[in-house]
C-alpha cells in the first residue's frame, strides 16, 4: 500500500476519534492515588469527610440537588468535577473559587435553568449540555477561558450573537444538545460559531428533523449530527438545514448517528452532499423504513474519498436488491465501508472503479462475491470478515481479476480446503492475507498467493505444518497462534521469515535446531504452549540465551513449564537440570566409576577392620543356635554326662585351662578333660571313645602343636565317626594357630576333609573380638541339659 493511501486510511479512522475526544479526556499522573469515586450511590448531598488531597471527585448519577461553597472549597488541589445525571437546578460558579486548580467540571443531564457565573482560568472542558437552559448558558466571563478547549452547551432557541462571546476562543469542540429546540412554525433562527474545530448537534430522539436554524461555522473541520429521524418533509428541511453548515472549506468530516430515513430521503442527503468539499461521511446506527425502490443517482464529479455505514437495521423486507446494491456499487469513491449491515451480495461495478478499499465487515457475503468481477483493478484492500465465506479455493478465484488487491482479510469465517487436486488460483500481487479465525487444516499450505508477506492464520485447526512448501520463500510476518501445532516450524521452507507468533499451541518439546535454521528471525512469541521440562526442553532454553532479549516477545513470563506436576508453572527460565541427568553415557561412566570407588573403598575397609571375620563368627553363631533348637531334649539327655569334651595338644593346654575351661565352665557346663576324666585302667582309644560318647560337644583346638599330636588325630577320627553314625552337629573346630593348609600330613586326610568342609572358629589375637567369640561358643550349648551326675569324675 501506497505511503499516501496509508494517510488516508489513517485519517479515516482516526479523524473523528481524535477530534470527539479532544478536550474530553484530562489524564493526570496522580489522579488513582487522589480519586474519590462516589457515583451512583444515592447521595442527595456531597458527602462530608472528603480527603483535602483529592484531586479527581466523580458524584454522577445520584440526586444532588443544590451545591454550596463549603462543600468543595477545601478542595484546593481538586482537578477534576464530575456531576452529570443529578438533579442541580441552579447553580452559582462562584463557589469554586478557592479551586484554582479545577480543569474538568462535567454538569451535563441535569436540570439547570440559570447559573451564576465566576472567572475560572484553568478550566479546560466544561460540560452543560442536557440541562433546561432556554438559551445558551453564555456568560462574559467564559471569554476568558483561554484554557478551555471543549464547550458542552443546551438551550431551545438559538440567537445568532449567543456566542459572541466566546468568539475569540479556539475550541477543540462544541457539544450543542438541541433536543428540547422548538421553534414557531415558518419562524428561522441563526447561530454563528467561529473558531471550533468539531461541533456536535444533538436532536430529539423521538421527533422528525425540523430544526429551521442557520448555523455558520468559519473553521469547522468536523460535524457530527445525532438523533435524525427523517420522512419526505423533513428530509428537505435536513438538506436545506446542512446547506449552511458545509459551505465553509475546512469542514472534511460529516457524521450522523442514530439515523432513521426512508431509502428516498437517503439517497436524496447522498446526492446533495456528492459536490460538496466534505471527504469523508460516516453513518452510524443507521435504520431504514417504508420502502426501497430504484433511485436515479448522478455520479458527478466529487471530493468525498470515503464512506463508512456501520450497524444498519433495515425494517423493509420485501425490496430490489438490485437497486440498493447498485447506489453503493457505482459510487466514485476512494473507500467504501458498509459493515454490520446484514447484506448478503454486493454488485460488481459495471465499470472500472476507483474503489481501493472495501470494508464488507460482518454481513452475510456468500462465495459468489465478486465472482468474474474484472471492473475492481484498483482495488488495493479487501475485507470480508465475519460473513459466510466457506471455500478458500473460491476466495482465490474471486481475486484472480484484481491486479492491484494488496491486502486481503477474510478472517472470522467457515473457511475450509479440501486440496483435492484442485491448483489455487491467487492474483500476484497479494502481500498480507488474514485467513485467521476459519476450519482450515494443514492443507491451507498448499492454497496460498505465491508473493504473499504477512499471513495471519491463527485460531485455525492447524497441527503441523508441511515441509514441502516451496510456494512462500517471500514470506516475513508468520501468525498461527491458537492451533494445534506440536513442533516450531523450520526456516528451510520460509526462508525470508523474521516474525513468527505461535503462542497458545500444543508446543511440548520445541527444536533446538530452530534459532540455528532460522537466523533471521527478528520477532517471535511462542509463550503460553503445554512445555514438558525434561532434559529434551534443556537444550531449548540454552539457546533461548543466547538469543537477544528483543527477539522472543512475552520472555519469560509466558513461558511456563506445564509437566511434570512438579514442575508446573515454573517460568522456563528457571528450569534447571543437571547435565549428568540429560546424558545416559555419562550417566553409565559416572555409576560405574562411583561403583567400583565405592567397592574399593569398602574392601579397603574390610580389610583394616577384619569385616569378614566378624562376618563369619555372626554367620556361624547363627548357624549354631539353629542347629541346637532342631536337636530335641530327650535325645540329648538319654546318655550325656558332659556338655564338651575337649581335645587339645599338651603344648596348647596353657590356653585351654586358662582361656577356654574357664569360660566354659563359668556358664555352669561341665567339661571333659582327659587328664581329670580318663577312667585308669581303660586304655586310651576306650577312654576317648567314651569321653565322646558321653559328651553333648565335641571341642577341639586345632594348630600346628595338634597336627604334631597322632591322639589328637585318634580323638578327632572317633569324634568324626560318631558325627556320621548319629547324624549330628557335635563337632567345634577351634583354630587357635594358623594351619597351613599344606602342613598337615597326608596320614590326617580326616583334618584335611574337616577344614575343608566345615566351618571352623579362629581365635581372634585381638582382644576387642573375644566377646563375638565367646558368644559363638555358647551359642553352640544353647540348650537346657539335666546330665547324669553319676562317676562326675569319670565314665564308667
Amino acid at each position: 500500500m501506497s505511503k499516501d493511501k496509508e494517510s488516508i486510511v489513517k485519517s479515516f479512522y482516526f479523524i473523528y476519534i481524535v477530534t470527539l475526544l479532544a478536550g474530553t479526556i484530562i489524564q493526570f499522573s496522580t489522579e488513582s492515588e487522589f480519586a474519590v469515586n462516589k457515583s451512583n450511590k444515592g447521595l442527595t448531598h456531597v458527602p462530608k469527610g472528603l480527603p483535602p488531597q483529592t484531586e479527581v471527585l466523580d458524584l454522577s448519577q445520584n440526586y444532588i440537588s443544590e451545591l454550596h461553597l463549603s462543600d468543595i472549597s477545601f478542595l484546593s488541589g481538586l482537578k477534576v468535577l464530575r456531576l452529570s445525571h443529578n438533579r442541580i437546578q441552579c447553580l452559582d460558579i462562584s463557589i469554586f473559587k478557592f479551586n484554582q486548580d479545577l480543569e474538568y467540571l462535567d454538569l451535563s443531564h441535569n436540570q439547570l435553568q440559570k447559573i451564576s457565573c465566576h472567572l475560572i482560568t484553568s478550566l479546560k472542558h466544561l460540560d452543560l449540555s442536557f440541562n433546561d437552559f432556554d438559551a445558551l448558558p453564555i456568560c462574559k466571563e467564559f471569554g476568558n477561558l483561554t484554557q478551555l478547549n471543549f464547550l458542552g452547551l443546551s438551550a431551545k432557541k438559538l440567537q445568532q450573537l449567543d456566542l459572541l462571546a466566546i468568539a475569540h476562543l479556539h475550541l477543540s469542540c462544541i457539544l450543542l444538545d438541541l433536543e428540547g429546540y422548538y421553534v414557531k412554525e415558518h419562524e428561522t433562527e441563526s447561530l454563528q460559531i467561529l473558531n471550533a474545530e468539531t461541533l456536535q448537534l444533538v436532536f430529539h430522539p423521538n421527533n422528525f428533523f425540523s430544526v429551521q436554524a442557520n448555523i455558520s461555522v468559519s473553521s469547522l473541520g468536523y460535524l457530527q449530527l445525532s438523533n435524525i429521524k427523517l420522512n419526505a418533509e423533513s428530509c428537505q428541511v435536513l438538506i436545506k438545514f446542512l446547506s449552511e453548515l458545509t459551505r465553509g472549506p475546512n469542514l472534511l468530516t460529516l457524521a450522523f448517528n442514530h439515523v432513521e430515513t426512508t431509502w428516498k430521503c437517503l439517497v436524496r442527503v447522498f446526492q446533495f452532499l456528492w459536490p460538496k468539499p466534505i471527504e469523508y461521511l460516516n453513518i452510524y446506527n443507521l435504520t431504514i423504513v417504508e420502502s426501497i425502490g430504484e433511485e436515479d443517482y448522478t455520479y458527478s464529479e466529487t471530493s468525498l474519498k470515503a464512506l463508512k455505514i456501520e450497524h444498519v437495521t433495515n425494517k423493509v423486507y420485501l425490496f430490489s436488491q438490485t437497486a440498493l446494491y447498485t447506489v453503493f456499487s457505482e459510487m466514485n469513491i476512494m473507500m467504501l465501508t458498509i459493515s454490520d449491515t446484514h447484506l448478503i451480495h454486493m454488485l460488481c461495478p459495471q465499470a472500472p472503479s476507483t474503489f481501493k478499499f472495501l470494508n464488507f465487515t460482518q454481513n452475510v457475503f456468500t462465495d459468489s462475491i465478486f465472482q468474474n468481477c474484472s471492473t475492481l483493478v484498483g482495488l488495493e484492500t479487501l475485507i470480508l470478515q465475519k460473513n459466510e465465506l466457506k471455500d478458500l479455493f473460491k476466495v482465490g478465484l474471486m481475486t484472480k481479476n484484481m491486479p492491484s488487491l494488496e491486502i486481503l482479510d477474510v478472517s472470522w469465517n467457515f473457511l475450509e480446503y479440501d486440496g483435492r487436486d484442485r491448483n489455487c488460483i491467487w492474483v500476484g500481487s497479494i502481500v498480507v492475507l488474514n485467513l485467521s479465525s476459519n476450519i482450515l487444516t494443514d492443507s491451507v499450505f498448499r492454497c496460498l498467493p505465491p508473493r504473499v508477506k504477512v499471513l495471519d492464520l491463527h485460531s485455525n485447526r492447524i497441527t503441523s505444518i508441511p515441509e514441502n512448501v516451496t510456494s512462500l520463500e517471500t514470506l516475513q510476518e508468520l501468525n498461527v497462534a491458537f492451533n494445534s501445532l506440536a513442533q516450531l516450524p523450520g526456516c528451510g521452507t520460509f526462508s525470508s521469515l523474521s516474525v513468527l507468533i505461535i503462542d497458545y499451541n500444543s508446543i511440548s518439546n520445541p527444536s533446538v535446531h530452530f534459532f540455528q535454521s532460522c537466523r533471521n528471525i527478528r520477532s517471535i512469541n511462542a509463550g503460553n504452549n503445554p512445555f514438558q521440562c525434561t532434559c529434551e526442553l534443556r537444550e531449548f532454553v540454552q539457546s533461548i540465551g543466547q538469543v537477544s532479549s528483543a527477539v522472543l516477545e512475552a520472555w519469560p513470563d509466558s513461558y511456563k513449564c506445564d509437566y511434570p506436576e512438579s514442575y508446573k508453572g515454573t517460568l522456563l527460565k528457571d528450569f534447571h537440570v543437571s547435565p549428568l541427568s540429560c546424558n545416559i553415557a555419562l550417566l553409565i561412566v559416572t555409576i560405574g566409576v562411583t561403583g567400583l570407588v565405592f567397592a574399593i573403598t569398602v574392601t579397603v575397609l574390610c580389610v583394616y577392620f577384619d569385616l569378614p571375620w566378624y562376618l563369619r563368627m555372626v554367620c556361624q553363631w547363627t548357624q549354631t543356635r539353629h542347629r541346637a533348637r532342631n536337636i530335641t531334649l530327650d535325645k540329648l539327655q538319654r546318655t550325656l554326662h558332659f556338655h564338651a569334651f575337649i581335645s587339645y595338644s599338651a603344648h596348647d593346654s596353657a590356653w585351654v585351662k586358662n582361656e577356654l575351661v574357664p569360660c566354659l565352665e563359668k556358664e555352669d557346663m561341665r567339661i571333659c578333660l582327659h587328664e581329670r576324666n580318663f577312667v585308669p585302667g581303660k586304655s586310651i582309644v576306650e577312654n576317648i571313645i567314651n569321653c565322646i560318647e558321653k559328651s553333648y560337644k565335641s571341642i577341639f583346638v586345632l594348630s600346628p602343636n595338634f597336627v604334631q599330636s597322632e591322639w589328637c588325630h585318634y580323638e578327632l577320627y572317633f569324634a568324626h565317626h560318631n558325627l556320621f553314625h548319629e547324624g549330628s552337629n557335635n563337632l567345634i573346630l577351634i583354630l587357635l594357630e594358623p594351619i597351613p593348609h599344606n602342613g598337615i600330613p597326608n596320614k590326617y586326610h580326616k583334618l584335611k576333609a574337616l577344614m575343608a568342609q566345615r566351618t571352623y572358629l579362629e581365635w581372634p589375637k585381638e582382644k576387642s573380638k573375644h566377646g563375638l567369640f565367646w558368644a559363638n561358643i555358647r551359642a553352640a550349648f544353647n540348650v537346657k541339659l539335666i546330665l547324669d551326675t553319676e562317676n562326675n569324675n569319670g565314665i564308667t
